[in-house]
């Protein structure tokens, strides 16, 4: 079987898809991406062979703002997914489609214009979870633009369509998801890049701060959690990745670009972050608690989410505070119930399918369909 991956052109948005994409090359399956010229070579780097498709999410917002100006954010955000993005994503994938003759397509939730792609080409195809869905509001509001990425035959979820992969375990699971018409549940995996685990003082609790890979101009978010976190009895690694330098930090902190997440989680003791989907389900997985300060997308649903269930703590806006951040991490380094939750769904977590499950019940999908 051969397998198109799509994704738009964001470590967010590949580095989601690489355990199943891994998993299927492992099985013997051909795989090949479809991303932005600007992560077409990142693709290339992991691995896989790669073609352009698509353009940035940078510049469907450049588009946006030139249609709209100054609109408010769902309409932005609706003419970007809508239409600008899965316009891009349709002519670049109806060229490719016929070169590179997939079995099957995956696309990441965001890039739905793959599923159109594939449907005019009679193709099979599969959304990947790498966040939550579309609130059932945008919807709505949306479901007269995206029409046409149906031809008025619209699926259970606009974005997701009828078929996907679920990484979400049962306690936090996204209940739009869940309810769409066929659903693999998969273990969020560890993926690591090949990069060296910095030097840490062992002696103390580590406590791993990120705000993720992708900038929502957070620097000062970035600088109140340093110092809260600099002020308890911690040894704190900074996650950058492509972000700016961030100055002169305390004694007890280290910063770093980016890092072996997995390895880092298997040694933390707290995890301190933005929101995004991937450090949530890591931490997870690892059986963390966590202090979320949502910046932007679904961050924070997320952030309300692991706050309910017990999981983990928040801080949102005004609330992020040097101050706050102390005293929020204090309790959380010190809480048995938020531990105890997290353990909980770690459980859950390591009781899902592997990648290696699902890339067979693809295999049996697609076997179906012929």
């Amino acid at each position: 079987m051969r397998i198109l991956f799509s994704c738009r052109p964001a470590y967010g948005h590949l580095f989601p898809l690489v355990p199943l994409a891994r998993a299927a090359r492992e099985a013997g399956h051909e795989v090949v991406f479809a991303t932005g010229p600007g992560f077409v070579g990142k693709a290339r780097e992991l691995g896989f062979e790669a073609h352009a498709s698509g353009i940035s999410v940078a510049e469907a917002e450049a588009e946006a703002r030139r249609r709209h100006g100054d609109a408010d954010v769902p309409r932005l955000l609706i003419t970007m997914f809508a239409d600008v993005l899965p316009r891009a994503t349709v002519a670049d994938l109806s060229a490719l489609l016929p070169r590179v003759k997939p079995d099957l397509v995956v696309y990441e939730q965001s890039d739905v214009g793959a599923a159109k792609a594939a449907r005019d080409a009679g193709i099979p195809f599969v959304s990947h979870v790498i966040g939550r869905s579309m609130p059932p509001e945008i919807q709505r509001m949306a479901a007269g633009e995206m029409a046409w990425l149906w031809d008025g035959a619209a699926p259970a979820d606009l974005m997701l369509g009828d078929v996907v992969v679920d990484l979400w375990p049962d306690t936090v699971r996204d209940p739009v998801v869940a309810a769409l018409p066929t659903v693999l549940r998969m273990r969020p995996a560890a993926f690591d890049l090949d990069v060296p685990m910095p030097e840490v003082d062992s002696t103390k609790p580590l406590v791993y701060l990120t705000l993720g890979t992708v900038s929502y101009t957070a620097t000062e978010v970035l600088r109140q959690a340093v110092d809260g976190l600099a002020r308890l009895p911690v040894t704190v690694l900074v996650a950058l990745g492509p972000g700016a330098p961030l100055g002169d930090v305390p004694a007890n902190v280290r910063v770093a670009g980016f890092v072996p997440q997995a390895e880092v989680l298997r040694r933390a003791a707290l995890v301190v972050h933005h929101g995004g989907t991937g450090t949530v389900l890591g931490a997870l997985a690892a059986g963390l608690p966590q202090l979320v300060l949502p910046q932007g997308a679904d961050q924070f649903v997320n952030a309300d989410v692991l706050a309910q269930t017990g999981a983990g703590a928040k801080l949102v806006g005004p609330e992020i505070t040097a101050d706050a951040v102390t005293a929020a991490a204090g309790r959380l380094l010190d809480d048995p119930a938020a531990r105890e939750v997290a353990g909980r769904v770690r459980s859950e977590i390591a009781g899902m399918p592997d990648p290696a499950a699902v890339v067979q019940a693809l295999a049996e999908l697609v076997r179906g369909r012929a």
